[in-house]
């Protein structure tokens, strides 16, 4: 079974920019909205990823926190598009900035679209209390915030976001 532990950020500078080594443009579509979800009638999100040439399918448990099931699967990318237009709600568009920060690689999502404006960065570990350093550029956990979930943002993007939401 796999399990992800992770934790998320808002980023308050441009301080990772000049240190990121690798960018990736990413589509994501979800086969299942984020109420369903909320609400338990669907115990899981269920994401169609393109990255580039590469396309995944990738489920998540729908805990709230630093550790979830999940899995993630290739998929052939003609079937991707497929699975796209199947998709409830809208759509993550983003591009996904590598940067590496001691023996950590943190990510960078740099959301465009309906998501413009929202910067968040995520680093994933090996064990719930796993040290790492904060970077300067990291600012506001928002971990254990589900607004700030892909899944929440497809369904209700950050430009319809109240300034309470924001903050």
């Amino acid at each position: 079974m796999g399990i992800e532990i992770e934790r998320k950020f808002l980023v308050s500078s441009d301080g990772w920019r000049s240190v990121a080594h690798q960018s990736v443009r990413m589509t994501q579509g979800y086969l299942n909205d984020v109420q369903a979800v909320a609400q338990g009638r669907e115990h899981c999100s269920v994401r169609i990823r393109i990255a580039g040439q590469q396309a995944f399918l990738n489920i998540k448990s729908r805990a709230i926190g630093p550790s979830r099931q999940e899995f993630e699967y290739p998929l052939p990318l003609d079937d991707a598009r497929a699975l796209m237009n199947l998709c409830a709600a809208g759509r993550i568009d983003k591009i996904r900035h590598l940067v590496r920060r001691g023996s950590h690689l943190w990510e960078v999502d740099e959301f465009l679209g309906d998501n413009f404006g929202l910067i968040l960065a995520e680093i994933e570990l090996s064990a719930i209390d796993e040290p790492f350093v904060t970077p300067d550029w990291a600012g506001k956990e928002v971990t254990e915030l589900p607004r700030y979930y892909n899944l929440a943002l497809a369904e209700h993007p950050f430009k319809h976001w109240t300034d309470l939401e924001k903050s």
